[in-house]
Order: structure tokens, then sequence, then C-alpha cells
């Protein structure tokens, strides 16, 4: 534990200290976590003054500082803020004293689209990093209260949990017996959730009017959004959803379908009671896995979804998967999961996991921006792509995947070819006589999966 956080307030039994935080604000977190932990009921009435508290706001700003991210709609990057006068310190005691004087208003959010895998685009939302700053502050206070009414289906955006957790319940359900799956598709989660029922959702924690107050107000934040054919700027603002980039929205995008998770686990009508059915969610992706998906069951979802949380399911790419059928198989969070025959010729088939055909090609795609029209060395293109592979080959390890990453190494060692014969008109030297690409690419450092 460094000594730059020591107190000398002796640390409560069970503590765990968040080594990234300092520790008086680990420390404020756990204490949270655990009166809510302790109090199901119990309504947080007192948060505000923490908010503005400047080991909590500075802590805030180091988080916001390494995530990076572009400047929001005001254009001020961070390199600007610690290139002012006073820097860091100085941005911080004008945030703070704006929050404690309640002065604090947020600016308005800068909207981008980025291109989605169908080819559609995505509108994200970047707010300026005062108000990265300011919502991530709230976080630290909202998560580990949340945090104690979150459920174990849920997988996504929260602490300590992964998708590869989430595969390994569906992998477990498979094996038990759960073969037909809703595999379920919302359109536009973020941008239809309902700001009533949400805050009602908030409020049953959380009872700081103050805090209500900052969160309703980053919720109606203005959005602009500039017209590249013109320049012209459209300003809107929201009636419903929580714009995905808002440092805030995975929390509450949480909470909102935290209401279908507890209804989906504890309702005398659901499915998880008539039917043991089971329920996998990672942010707005989820499963629901039962020995027969009946038509008792598929309605009982709708119902809550679009009728009581006023959601909206896509029937297009909606589907029920029986994985007992031929070809039958599901696609989640990047993997395949299907049944196929023994590969020692038995008549019992195995549970088969590998990377998705999506995943796969979108990653294949990444690559060849990466290296095609690159001008570099061809030594700092192999460092670029080992980069990029090692993360993608330490997600995908999960199941069964050596066909996947055998092919990958294949199509890796054909790119870096195209590459070396586009750099000159001469036959690529690269490889002593008799030397193989694999080989040689090898020597030159490039990471096979």
């Amino acid at each position: 534990m460094s000594k730059n956080n020591s107190t000398t307030e002796q640390l409560p039994e069970g503590f765990e200290y968040e080594t990234h935080l300092p520790l008086k604000v680990s420390l404020l977190r756990w204490k949270l976590g655990n009166k809510a932990k302790q109090e199901p009921n119990f309504r947080f009435y007192a948060l505000y003054d923490r908010v503005y508290r400047m080991d909590v706001l500075s802590a805030a700003y180091d988080k916001a500082r390494s995530n990076d991210g572009c400047p929001g709609s005001d254009g001020i990057s961070f390199e600007d803020i610690e290139a002012s006068p006073g820097g860091k310190t100085a941005f911080l005691e004008e945030l703070q004293l704006k929050l404690k004087e309640k002065t604090y208003k947020p600016k308005p959010v800068k909207r981008v689209h980025i291109l989605k895998d169908n080819g559609k685009m995505r509108p994200l939302g970047i707010p300026c990093i005062v108000d990265r700053v300011a919502q991530q502050a709230v976080l630290f206070l909202l998560e580990p209260i949340f945090e104690e009414d979150f459920l174990e289906c849920s997988f996504g955006f929260r602490p300590k949990r992964s998708a590869i957790d989430a595969l390994e319940v569906i992998k477990r359900n498979i094996n038990a017996g759960r073969v037909e799956v809703y595999d379920a598709d919302l359109s536009s989660y973020f941008d239809t959730i309902d700001h009533d029922l949400l805050m009602k959702a908030v409020e049953k924690r959380i009872a700081d009017r103050a805090v209500l107050h900052l969160i309703r107000m980053w919720l109606k934040c203005e959005i602009i959004e500039e017209d590249k054919t013109n320049g012209n700027r459209k300003i809107t603002k929201p009636l419903q959803g929580t714009p995905q980039g808002g440092v805030l929205s995975p929390l509450l995008a949480n909470l909102y379908f935290n209401q279908f998770d507890k209804a989906f686990q504890k309702d005398k009508d659901s499915p998880f009671t008539f039917a043991c059915a089971r329920l996998i969610r990672y942010a707005d992706d989820f499963v629901i896995m039962a020995k027969y998906m009946t038509r008792r069951i598929t309605d009982w979802i709708e119902n809550k979804l679009e009728n009581e949380l006023k959601l909206t399911i896509n029937r297009e790419k909606t589907s029920i998967v029986n994985l007992n059928q031929d070809k039958g198989q599901l696609n989640f969070l990047g993997f395949t999961f299907r049944k196929d025959r023994d590969l020692l010729g038995r008549s019992k088939k195995y549970l088969n996991i590998f990377p998705s055909k999506k995943a796969v090609e979108k990653f294949k795609e990444n690559l060849r921006k990466e290296v095609e029209g690159s001008r570099q060395p061809i030594k700092v293109v192999i460092a670029r792509i080992n980069q990029k592979t090692r993360g993608w080959k330490e997600y995908f390890k999960y199941g069964y995947p050596r066909h996947t990453f055998r092919d990958m190494n294949f199509f890796l060692q054909g790119l870096l070819k195209g590459f070396l014969n586009s750099r000159s008109q001469r036959k690529c030297k690269i490889r002593r006589n008799g030397e193989s690409y694999y080989s040689a690419f090898k020597k030159g450092g490039l990471v096979f999966l």
C-alpha cells in the first residue's frame, strides 16, 4: 500500500483496497457498498459533499486521463488543461467550487458516428472533459451501491466480471440440458431508455436531491452534431436514452435493465420459476436458456421488455436456437456455440466453442487496414500487428480456437507477403535461400497465434 495513501484510520475487517485508487477513496467506496449490502432498502441521502471532495475529483480526473479520448464540444483537451496556468490543480479547484456552490452546468455533448459491423452508423456521445470528470466522481460513489443490487446473471460493465465469465455460464447451462435459446436483439437500447423509469430506479437507492439533479442534467444535456458536408451544427435535447460514450451511461444502462433481471429471477410467474430457465446478460446483449422454449416464455419476455420497460425488440435479429438440431448454433459475444460430431467417430456430440465467423472477418478487416497502404518499415508493421493479435488471442483463447488460430496465421503470412511485394518491384529479399515465409516472419518478430 502506497505511503501517499496512508491514513491514521484503522482499516475495517473485510476491506479490499482498490490499488488503482487513493486509499481514502477506495475506503469510501467500500463503506458505501457495505452499507448497501447490509441494508437492501436503505436510501443514501448524504452523498453530494463527497462528490466534490478533492481526492475524489483528483481520482476521477486521473481515471478520465487514463482513458484519454477526444475533446468534447468545447475543444479542450487534457494537454490544454495541463498546459494552462495552474494545470490540473486549478482545473479541479474550479470544478470543485462550481459543484460546491451548485453552479455547475454540463456543456453540450459532441455527437459523432462510428461504423457498426452491419454497415450502419452508431451514434457516440463525447462529453467535455470537465463533465467526464464530474460524472466519474459520481460514478465512484454510485457504483458500489448499485453493485450490491445487481444480480449474478449480469456481466457487462461490472467490476471483477467479464465476457468470459458469461460464456462459462452459457457453457454450463448447455451441458445441463438448456439447449433451446432465446437469442435477443434490442433496437438502440442506450438511445431508448425511458428517463422517468430510469430515475425511479435510481431513486430506490439515492435520496440526495443534489446528486439526482446532476444525473437529470446529464440525461437532458444538449447534443451538438456537426454536418460534415456544410459545417452546420444541429442542437437537440434528448427526451430519452443515455448516450453511449458518457462515463455514467454503462452504470445507468445496467441499472435500467436490472429491473428485467430482478423480474426474471424473482417474479412468481417468471420463466425462471415455471420453466427453470436461465438469463445471461452482458450489457444489452442477453440470452435466455431453457430445456424447451415455449410461447409462454417468449410472451413473458416480450411483455416485460416492450410493455413495461418501453424497449423495442428487433424481431428480424431475434431468434430461437435449438442447439440439438443440425446446424443449430448460438453466437454470443464473438463466440459460436455448436454441438459437433465427436472427432473419434463416436455417436456422442461434443460442445464446440470457437470464434464466430463474424468476429474473425472483422478482425481480418482491421488487420488489412493496419497493413495495406502503410509506408512504414516491415518491423514497425509487424510490431503493430503483434499489438493487435496479442489482445485478440488473449480473448479468443477460450474454448477450442486451434483451427481459427491456424487460419489466422495463414492469413497473416499472406497479408505480410502482399505488403512486402507492394513496397518494391524487386523480388522480396526478406528470406534467405530456401527459407520459408513462416520462418522469415517469425525471425522478424511476428508473434503467431
